[in-house]
């Protein structure tokens, strides 16, 4: 499932979420102090892009936290509820379901992305 999972979530929806991680960390390395903020979004560019085998690992301690609360601010909200939107409109069929259900897990990545890890299955 994992290549021709990750072959058709790209064709499907994927290429959408990975561009989205790619202009937002774009637009963070505008200025230096948003530089820490614009690696992680192209760190996670690449599990947006392709999400089947991978799975994230949520962690951290008060430095992400205070990050994850300046990210919320100007871009999660956003970019989860974006996802969020995705993953119900992938899950009204059966078959769209695992591709729902990677949606989901990339909205609570967009909303608490600092403290997380990705690591393969």
């Amino acid at each position: 499932m994992g290549i021709i999972g990750n072959i058709l979530w790209f064709v499907f929806g994927g290429f959408f979420s990975g561009l989205a991680w790619w202009i937002s960390g774009l637009l963070w390395c505008i200025t230096i102090i948003g530089i820490p903020y614009g690696k992680q979004c192209f760190k996670f560019a690449s599990m947006s892009f392709f999400p089947f085998g991978k799975d994230i690992e949520y962690g951290g301690g008060a430095a992400s936290t205070i990050a994850n609360a300046i990210w919320v601010i100007f871009f999660g909200i956003w970019m989860a509820l974006g996802n969020l939107f995705m993953g119900l409109c992938w899950c009204i069929t059966i078959v769209g379901i695992p591709f729902g259900m990677q949606f989901f897990k990339l909205a609570k990545l967009s909303f608490l992305p600092f403290g997380a890890q990705i690591v393969s299955k």
